[in-house]
C-alpha cells in the first residue's frame, strides 16, 4: 500500500501508519531528515523482518521515535528530574537522546544494553500517531540513507506492508546525545554528529538548567 502525504493528506497517512503497525507490519515513512523502517517495537517478528529488509543485522541498538507528546508520557514518568528537564527542551527536534532506562522497556531496541535506551520526538505531518515506532533508516546496510521516498531501495519499497511518501526532506540525521548520566552528574556528550549543531545543543541544555 502506497499513501503519499501530498495527494492523500497527513490524516490518511496517520491512519494508515496506526493500522500498519497495529498489524504487525513494517512501513517505510518520512522522519524529519530522512526516510526510515518503522514497526512496532515489541514486535519480534516485525523487527526480524527490517533487518532482513536491510541486508544485515549489525547488532547496534535502534531508537525508538514517538510522533505525539503525549505517547511519551510513560516513558518521562520514569526518567529522573533533570533527564525530564532536558528531554522536555530537546524534544521535539532532530535529535535522539540516549536516556537511562532502569526499567528495561523495549529491549528489542535496546539490543545488547537494555538499560540504555534511544528515544526520538519528531514533527511534522505524521504528528499526533499515538503508536511508538521501532525505527531505523530505509536503507540497505552500508548504503546511504535515503532523503526522498524515490531514493528508498525498490527491494525494501516493494516488500513492506506501507509506503508514505513525505516528497523530499533535509537529507541530516538525527545528532545522537548521551544522556544517561545526566541525572547524577549533569554530564553528557555527542555520539554523533547531526542535525542539531553543538552550539544550539549546549543552549538549549543551559536553558533546561544542565
Amino acid at each position: 500500500m502506497l499513501v503519499s502525504i501530498e495527494r492523500d493528506g497527513a490524516e490518511a497517512a496517520r491512519a494508515a501508519l496506526e493500522e500498519c503497525v497495529a498489524r504487525g507490519g513494517v512501513a517505510v515513512f518520512p522522519a524529519d531528515g530522512l526516510y526510515g523502517l518503522a514497526c512496532d517495537p515489541l514486535n519480534a517478528a516485525a523487527i526480524e523482518r527490517i533487518h532482513r529488509l536491510k541486508g544485515r543485522d549489525d547488532g547496534k541498538p535502534s531508537a525508538v521515535m514517538y510522533l505525539s507528546p503525549l505517547a511519551m508520557r510513560e516513558l518521562l514518568a520514569g526518567l529522573g528530574p533533570r533527564t525530564r528537564e532536558a528531554v522536555g527542551a530537546l524534544l521535539p527536534g532532530p535529535v535522539t537522546l540516549v536516556v537511562a532506562n532502569p526499567e528495561r522497556r523495549y529491549p528489542l531496541a535496546c539490543r545488547e544494553d537494555p538499560e540504555r535506551l534511544g528515544v526520538r520526538l519528531i514533527e511534522g505531518p505524521l504528528c499526533g500517531a499515538m503508536c511508538p515506532l521501532f525505527q531505523t533508516s530505509a536503507n540497505v546496510s552500508g548504503e546511504p540513507a535515503p532523503a526522498s521516498f524515490a531514493d528508498v531501495p525498490p527491494q525494501i519499497v516493494e516488500a513492506v506492508d506501507l509506503g508514505i511518501d513525505g516528497g523530499v526532506l533535509t537529507g541530516s540525521p538525527s545528532t545522537v546525545v548521551d544522556l544517561t548520566a545526566y541525572d547524577e552528574s549533569g554530564e553528557w556528550s555527542i555520539l554523533r554528529e547531526g542535525a542539531l549543531p553543538s552550539d544550539d545543543l549546549q543552549r538549549a541544555l543551559r536553558r533546561a538548567g544542565g
